[in-house]
């Protein structure tokens, strides 16, 4: 697949995400402080970067696992299909779970990783997303916690990625399509 040529402007700054995620660590220590262990569950693959640095600030007892989850392939819109690419390790029955995200768009991702894990009978379960595109949305979900709300713009940075490039940027940027010579 060919990429139409792009330059990437910072949205949100390294020093801005780092502010907001220790803030949202204290939040989530809070509602979790009688926790005996937090399952803390990534979803696969754009929350990798979120997940790791949302852990570090914890205080709390932690296990991590996986849950790979795709309505997007390589493309810019969501085929509003999801599909379990990769499903958690570890049981959450009568566990506390927290399910990391890195963006949630239209919403159907979450919606259907949420009623799976719902269906597995955790003791509380409550979601994060570092991004919100509320704008987006075509299902009716909004997660307990979200790092920041943006506007209907195409990013990259922080573990998201563009046909998987740019998930090593420090921050998140804004795709800006350029013309072709």
């Amino acid at each position: 697949m060919s990429q139409r040529p792009y330059v990437i402007d910072q949205l949100i700054s390294a020093k801005a995400i780092a502010a907001r995620i220790e803030s949202l660590a204290r939040e989530i220590e809070a509602e979790f402080s009688d926790t005996n262990k937090l399952v803390v569950v990534g979803l696969l693959r754009g929350s990798f970067v979120f997940i790791a640095d949302l852990v570090r600030e914890l205080d709390l007892p932690i296990e991590v696992d996986f849950l790979e989850a795709s309505s997007y392939g390589d493309g810019m819109e969501s085929s509003r299909e999801v599909r379990i690419l990769k499903d958690l390790r570890g049981a959450i029955e009568g566990r506390d779970v927290l399910v990391v995200e890195d963006i949630i768009d239209t919403g159907h991702t979450m919606y259907h990783v949420h009623h799976l894990l719902e269906s597995r009978s955790p003791a509380r379960m409550k979601t994060i997303a570092l991004l919100d595109k509320p704008t987006r949305r075509e299902v009716d979900f909004k997660s307990d916690w979200t790092g920041f709300a943006i506007p209907d713009e195409f990013v990259v940075g922080y573990g998201i990625d563009y046909a998987q490039r740019n998930r090593n940027l420090p921050f998140i940027g804004k795709v800006r399509f350029t013309e072709t010579a």
